[in-house]
């Protein structure tokens, strides 16, 4: 490396990682608004309390509150209100480098008493969409920002839930309840958003990195059973995203820099008489930019990523308020194509070629209230997917071959509506629409192992529309006792394929620590775009395009949900769920035992029919600590089981059914001095049945010189059991005007070889194993100012 390189990368660091001196700021502001849950008004004259301090203050017109000068460190909010259920926050962490802006959402008190008695309970387990009333839980920032090895990745911070699991350690796929991750529902203000990761293959709802940054993240949603009316084109799970407002009256800036990439984020007002705030965060890869500097840190390959975030509320004064929202992504990787022979240690090493996957979506909100009882929010949004391959084999030194070329784009323009309509005190209706108008371009031109001829398996460039529609009634008989129906439209015009989706479920607090909740819901999904275009030769050689009529996959889901809470701190949880899968795309073939229950991603090209079946089901427990003292801990236990029927009429298990799942997340944090100075240490331990497998036909693995399954015997072997611990290490220091974090995420810390698969290495000759990702360190820090 060159002597200017060197003083610039010197320089570089030196700008990340230096810490401002100066005296310790002990005060911070801390402000929000109260608003009306299903409304989204603000609430004029709510009496909010800071329970550290005894202070009170009473709500503006715009249901604004501030309190000036407050100790850093964690604090207790109170809010009543006339007529309304009385919240209490709990565990707020407030630090000198960033204001503390919250959104607080109040709930009508059908016992029209003229003050609100009852006592408080902790929110933070209740969903942010009132209208989820079993299998859904909120999830915060903060457990992102907190949980070992979550590296501020939501589906990552998501494995520490019930019923959750990797799909593979190499990427952020989940499997939630047995359901394959191709089931997953991405949701961004109200909006259906393409996959939002970067190293996303086509079909998938994961990848190796999160695009959405931690700074935009709001508290958010996640369901894994049973959804609300309004979610539809999903049978595993939902991921409803919110983002965080910017600082409407100070400028603050996030610097972070780790091995993940260089974050910076900016927001605040756009000038002191307007209402309306910005946030914005630019990531770029930190392999990328070591290697633009000189230093190859890996050879033979480039790995590179940058994304930006963005959120923009522009309030009106009479025409209701306007955001701008979005996210994009870019990444890519290349590996060198290995000629020398003495180096391909296996079948692998024979590989090379590019990868690159742009996402992005940009969006417009208009909410506005039509009267006192009615809210209407609409939006605008478009999106863009576009995933390339270029796969080179070495067959020989001198013979460099493409075994793949492919390039996916899809471009969507989505238009929602939804309103709010509450009548009276106990009764809330919501409606609303979603349309996609869907433009793609699918190239695959493959093979399917080595030494067969490449054969184009999709070339289509079209478009099509899907429509959803959805009605939601909630009626609340009493405090402790709610009911909520609805029913979901779903059709795709391509084919005219659609589904009708009844939905309820009911919650009765039984009292202040016993509450029960049941859940019913018809769900369906449709295919990945690419599998509707896929090529197949008749018997006379001609092609043709089978999957063009598939329906959609179909699933009721049953839930029974137990919650007793030991203190507001504590609570124990359990879930007994069954969901039954029809209409599942199998193969045409009567012999086959192909599924599309026990896929990760992709446009699967095989010839297809709608008439599989599956069905999960098991029970869950969970035990969970509220953040108190400085300390946490979920710990949850998973009983289930997953199966599957192919075409040839046997019920078999899926390829997820691991049987069992046990999740330990604990963290504690030493406070010192006077809150100036932290110390976290944060653990996740996981021990899990391990997925399955199809055994292999050595003999005719080694004739063909590929692998060769046992296909009548699918997924019979079970992996050993799978096993995890991770641990993250931080240090916080709060200095003057700014906040400063340093931390250390090590995932599979005891370097556990985790069985992902096994395959025919023609190169050695035998049967050998795949692994999971091995110790992987993460090291960051993070300045807040």
């Amino acid at each position: 490396m060159s002597s200017r390189k060197r003083t610039n990368l010197i320089l570089i660091l030196l700008i990340l990682l230096v810490h401002t001196t100066g005296f310790a700021q002990s005060t911070q502001t801390l402000r929000g608004t109260v608003m009306d849950q299903l409304l989204q008004k603000p609430l004029q004259g709510a009496t909010v309390t800071l329970l550290s301090t005894g202070q009170s203050v009473i709500t503006g017109a715009d249901g604004s509150f501030r309190f000036s000068k407050v100790a850093i460190g964690l604090h207790q909010l109170r809010i009543t209100y006339t007529g309304y259920r009385l919240v209490q926050l709990d565990n707020l962490t407030l630090n000198a480098g960033k204001e503390m802006v919250l959104s607080i959402n109040m709930e009508p008190d059908v016992k029209e008493q003229e003050e609100v008695v009852v006592k408080a309970n902790s929110r933070k387990y209740k969903p942010i969409n009132d209208m989820s009333l079993v299998s859904a839980r909120a999830f915060t920032v903060e457990e992102t920002q907190r949980y070992a090895a979550a590296i501020n990745d939501p589906l990552r911070m998501a494995t520490s839930f019930a019923g959750v699991m990797s799909a593979d350690d190499g990427s952020n796929d989940i499997v939630i309840r047995g359901n394959a991750p191709t089931g997953l529902l991405w949701r961004m203000e109200g909006v259906d958003i393409p996959n939002p990761n970067h190293f996303a293959m086509a079909g998938s709802t994961g990848g190796g990195i999160s695009i959405l940054s931690s700074q935009l993240l709001a508290n958010s949603d996640f369901v894994t059973g049973a959804f609300a009316a309004e979610y539809g084109n999903a049978v595993g799970g939902v991921f409803d995203i919110r983002l965080r407002k910017g600082n409407n009256e100070k400028r603050e800036y996030t610097l972070q820099a780790g091995l993940l990439g260089l974050n910076l984020a900016a927001e605040g007002p756009f000038s002191k008489n307007y209402k309306g705030s910005y946030l914005i965060n630019y990531r770029y890869s930190t392999l990328e930019l070591l290697s633009k500097i000189g230093m190859d840190v890996a050879t033979g390959a480039t790995t590179n990523f940058q994304d930006l975030s963005y959120n923009i509320q522009l309030p009106t004064r009479k025409l209701g308020t306007f955001s701008i929202f979005g996210f994009g992504g870019l990444s890519s990787q290349q590996i060198d194509t290995e000629k020398d022979p003495a180096k391909w240690e296996n079948e692998f090493d024979r590989y090379g070629g590019k990868f690159s996957g742009n996402t992005g979506a940009t969006g417009i909100t208009h909410s506005i209230h039509l009267g006192r009882n009615t809210y209407l929010k609409s939006s605008a949004a478009y999106s863009y997917q576009e995933n390339t391959v270029d796969e080179k084999y070495a067959e020989t030194p001198d013979s460099i071959t493409t075994s793949s070329s492919e390039q996916f784009k899809t471009k969507k323009l989505i238009l929602s509506s939804t309103l709010n309509q509450k009548i009276g005190l106990r009764t809330a209706i919501r409606t609303g629409v979603i349309v996609n108008l869907i433009n793609f371009n699918y190239y695959d031109r493959s093979r399917e192992n080595p030494g067969k001829p490449l054969l184009e398996r999709i070339n289509v460039q079209d478009k099509t529309q899907t429509i959803q529609a959805f009605a939601q009634w909630q009626y609340k008989a009493t405090n402790q006792l709610t009911l909520s129906t609805g029913i979901h439209y779903l059709r795709l015009q391509l084919n005219n394929s659609s589904s009708i989706e009844p939905r309820a479920s009911v919650k009765w607090d039984i009292n202040k620590k016993n509450s029960l909740g049941i859940g019913y819901g018809l769900h369906g999904q449709v295919q990945a775009m690419g599998v509707y275009f896929a090529k197949a030769q008749d018997l006379n050689g001609n092609w043709y395009q089978p999957n063009k009529d598939l329906g959609m996959t179909k699933s009721h889901h049953l839930v029974l949900s137990y919650t007793h809470a030991f203190s507001r701190f504590l609570k124990f949880k359990t879930e007994l769920y069954y969901q039954h899968l029809f209409d599942v795309p199998v193969s045409v073939y009567d012999s086959s035992t192909f599924s599309t229950l026990n896929i990760e991603q992709g446009f699967i090209t095989d010839a297809l029919t709608n008439k599989g079946k599956g069905k999960n089901y098991g029970i869950e427990f969970t035990l969970e600590k509220q953040l108190q003292n400085y300390f946490y801990f979920l710990f949850n236990q998973s009983i289930y089981t997953s199966r599957y029927t192919a075409a040839d009429g046997t019920e078999r298990n899926t390829r997820y059914n691991g049987r069992y799942l046990s999740n330990l997340t604990a963290g504690k944090e030493f406070v010192l001095r006077n809150n100036r100075k932290s110390f976290g240490v944060n653990i996740k331990a996981i021990y899990a049945g391990g997925y399955r497998q199809t055994p292999i036909n050595v003999e005719e693995s080694m004739a063909k010189g590929y692998t060769v399954y046992k296909e009548k015997e699918a997924f019979s072997l079970q992996n050993p059991a799978y096993f995890r611990t991770d641990l993250r290490l931080s240090m916080k220091w709060n200095r003057a005007r700014h906040t400063s974090t340093l931390s250390l995420d090590i995932q599979n810390l005891t370097n556990r070889q985790n069985i992902y698969g096994s395959y025919f290495d023609p190169v050695k000759g035998k049967v050998e194993n795949s692994y999971q990702a091995g110790l992987i360190p993460v090291l960051n820090y993070k300045i807040e100012l």
